[in-house]
Order: C-alpha cells, then sequence, then structure tokens
C-alpha cells in the first residue's frame, strides 16, 4: 500500500513540475522564440538543462523551506499528494489558457491552505515570505526604473542588433577538421547579440529552476519518501517535460500576444528579475518571478517616461507623463535583435538627449506596448490561480481524514 501511494504521490508531483515547465519557460524564452532568435525545441532543451541546474545547486534552500518551514503539520504521502494535487491542478488551469502563473505563489497557497486547516501554519515563516514577495517588486521596480531614467539609451546604442537572412553560423569544411565560421550574412554584432539574448534565457532558466523545483517536490522530500537529490532530478525532469510539451502556448503568448515590448526592454527585465530571484532562492524564500517581472517593467518604463524632466521640473510640480510605453521610444533610431533596422545593425546610433530635453510627444501610449485584452487576462489569472489552490486546499484538509 506503501508503495502505491509512493507512485501515485511520484506521478503527482510530475504533474506539477509538468505544468510548472509550461509555465516557466514561457517566462524565460518567450521573449527569444518570439524574436525567432531559437526555436521551441531549442528552447525548451535549455529550460530543462538550466532548470535542473538551478534546483541542483541555489533550490535546495527553497525544498528545506517548503518541505519543513512553513507548516509544522508532519507531511505524510497522503497530505503530500494532497497538496501537490491542487498545486498542480491550479497551474494546469493557467497553462490551458496559454498564461504563466506565480508557481511559488501558488505552492506556497496550498500548503498555507493545509496550515490554516489544521492550525499548523508556521506564522513566523510566512511573514517572512510575504514580507519578501512586498519587497521584491518594489526593488525591481526602481532598479528598472534607475536603468530607464539613465542608462537606457546607452544601452539601444549598445546593443543595437539586426537579424539577417541566413545561418548565424556555418561551418567550414574545407579544412583537415570542420570549423565554425560567421554565416555569409552575419556580423559579430548580431553573434554577440543573438548570444547575449540565449545566455539571458539560460540565465532565466536557472532562476526558475532554483525557485521552483522545491514547488514540486517539497512535500514529498519534507515526509521523507525522496532523498534530496531524487527530489531535484524528478522536478528537473518533469520540468522538461512541461518545457517540450505544454509550454509552446506560454512561449506563444509571452513572446507575441502579450506585449510589443523591444527585445533590448525585454533583455533588462530578465536581468533584474532573475537576479533578485535567484538571491530570493539562496536564502530559501520561494520568489514570485512574474510578480517580480511585471513591476520591473513598470519600473522601466516609468524611469524611461520620467527623462522629459529633470528633478528640479519635478519639485517645481511639473510632473512628467509617465507611460510603459516609453520603452518603445528609442525603437526607431536603434533596433534590437529581431528589429528593423540597417545593415547589421545601428553602427552609429544618435547621442541620446540629455534628461529634461526629451519631448513628451515622443512617447508613445501605453497601448502601443500592450495588448489589453491579453494583460488584463494575464493579470486575472496571476491572481486567481494562488487563490484557487489555497482554497481547495484548506477544504480538503479541513473536513476530510488524510
Amino acid at each position: 500500500m506503501v508503495s502505491l501511494l509512493l507512485v501515485a504521490g511520484v506521478a503527482v508531483a510530475a504533474f506539477v513540475g509538468f505544468n510548472i515547465g509550461g509555465s516557466s519557460t514561457g517566462v524565460a524564452f518567450g521573449p527569444a522564440v518570439g524574436s525567432d532568435t531559437v526555436s521551441k525545441v531549442t528552447a525548451a532543451a535549455l529550460m530543462t538543462g538550466f532548470a535542473l541546474l538551478g534546483g541542483w545547486t541555489v533550490g535546495r534552500e527553497v525544498i528545506d523551506t517548503l518541505g519543513s518551514d512553513i507548516v509544522t503539520t508532519a507531511f505524510t504521502l497522503e497530505i503530500s499528494i494532497g497538496v501537490l494535487f491542487f498545486v498542480g491542478l491550479a497551474l494546469f488551469l493557467s497553462n490551458v489558457a496559454g498564461v504563466p502563473a506565480s508557481t511559488s505563489m501558488t505552492a506556497v497557497g496550498a500548503m498555507a491552505g493545509l496550515g490554516l486547516a489544521r492550525g499548523t501554519l508556521n506564522w513566523g515563516e510566512m511573514g517572512r515570505i510575504v514580507s519578501w514577495w512586498l519587497v521584491s517588486p518594489v526593488i525591481a521596480f526602481w532598479v528598472s526604473a534607475v536603468v530607464g531614467r539613465y542608462h537606457y539609451p546607452r544601452l539601444v546604442e549598445w546593443f543595437a542588433v539586426t537579424q539577417t537572412e541566413g545561418s548565424l553560423v556555418v561551418l567550414d569544411r574545407s579544412g583537415a577538421l570542420p570549423r565554425p565560421e560567421l554565416g555569409p550574412n552575419t556580423t559579430t554584432r548580431e553573434l554577440v547579440g543573438t548570444l547575449l539574448v540565449i545566455a539571458i534565457g539560460c540565465y532565466m532558466a536557472f532562476s526558475a529552476g532554483a525557485s521552483n523545483v522545491a514547488n514540486a517536490v517539497a512535500p514529498l522530500y519534507g515526509s521523507g519518501d525522496l532523498e534530496m537529490s531524487q527530489a531535484i532530478l524528478l522536478g528537473g525532469g518533469a520540468i522538461g517535460l512541461g518545457a517540450f510539451t505544454i509550454a509552446r502556448r506560454t512561449m506563444d503568448t509571452v513572446g507575441n500576444d502579450l506585449t510589443d515590448l523591444p527585445l533590448l526592454a525585454a533583455l533588462v527585465v530578465a536581468t533584474v528579475s532573475s537576479t533578485i530571484v535567484t538571491g530570493l532562492s539562496a536564502l530559501g524564500i520561494p520568489a514570485s518571478f512574474v510578480i517580480i517581472a511585471t513591476m520591473s517593467i513598470v519600473g522601466l518604463g516609468w524611469g524611461r517616461a520620467t527623462r522629459t524632466v529633470t528633478i528640479a521640473d519635478a519639485r517645481g510640480g511639473d510632473p512628467p507623463a509617465v507611460s510603459v510605453g516609453a520603452l518603445a521610444a528609442e525603437a526607431d533610431e536603434a533596433p534590437t535583435v529581431g528589429g528593423d533596422g540597417g545593415e547589421g545593425g545601428a553602427s552609429d546610433p544618435p547621442d541620446a538627449p540629455p534628461i529634461g530635453s526629451e519631448d513628451r510627444e515622443s512617447i508613445p501610449d501605453a497601448e502601443d506596448l500592450f495588448e489589453p485584452a491579453t494583460t488584463a487576462r494575464v493579470i486575472f489569472l496571476q491572481n486567481v490561480v494562488p487563490g484557487i489552490a489555497t482554497v481547495a486546499s484548506f477544504l480538503l484538509f479541513r473536513f476530510v481524514p488524510l
């Protein structure tokens, strides 16, 4: 009987990891896939490898937190299966809708439902986690705002790249051993820019693994039925399965439907968000990458918009015309990877105007950046999915004797 329960527990954990892979892969590689930098198959392979690496290294701390610190209830196989079932069900609903949800908030919500139902919730640990959930988006906002106000125009000049026709790299077979060289139309700048896009996607996959592998396997580790290494391999493998299958829809949503965010802005958001999530994972905090990334986008747009006025002007009562659409303000002058620019990218971009001299009319409306209907659907599900897991878990453990 115990062995059958263990098989059921492993199956449910794999189901959760499968849905995590479907959600997280879209967030990590959606921009790269949307710009045709990598294929969906390549994105899935990279997601699998780097998510497993993140779980194997930094993710151990998060597994400890979720497996033993949030609730004082001793995890049994029955309880573990119940918690994981509702995490997987809630994430599955979001993936069917093609929208990436916060896997960490969903997992913590399911465990909080267990703790509330049994009166065993560790309020101190929950307070620490929720405090970081409140602080980390603020950090993401202000870091991105500083980048947008003071550094974004210069980054546009540095990383302006245009994709050319043909293969990025080809093999020269004229010698004894084949050696790679640039494609017939490829510039060094294009190669470096493309590698940067891929590298940041891999960094996001690493941070997703560090934070999210625990969401799939922590209850089974907490019950003592899986060792740490076994749990990580199970979670990482299940995430890879989701990346190769159900993630195709979320990659389309993030890469094509949700936003016209310039690729450079997406890279800034990815770097800021992944760094914060990785840092929190090292502290044992299950972080919400989706919410952190959203606030990073808003902060970057706000920082770009405030370049129209100086601090002295703002103190004098001349508020800036704030619009998240400001992220696209430089797009015509210096396209990023996948943009429409001159041969090899903008090699001699114009100098960025000083703060306070930019014309407010040059800042696009927010509608030029976001698809309103898709954005509303994403925001709605990001809030509903963790709530579904929490309420369902509470009802199960409150009224069913497990």
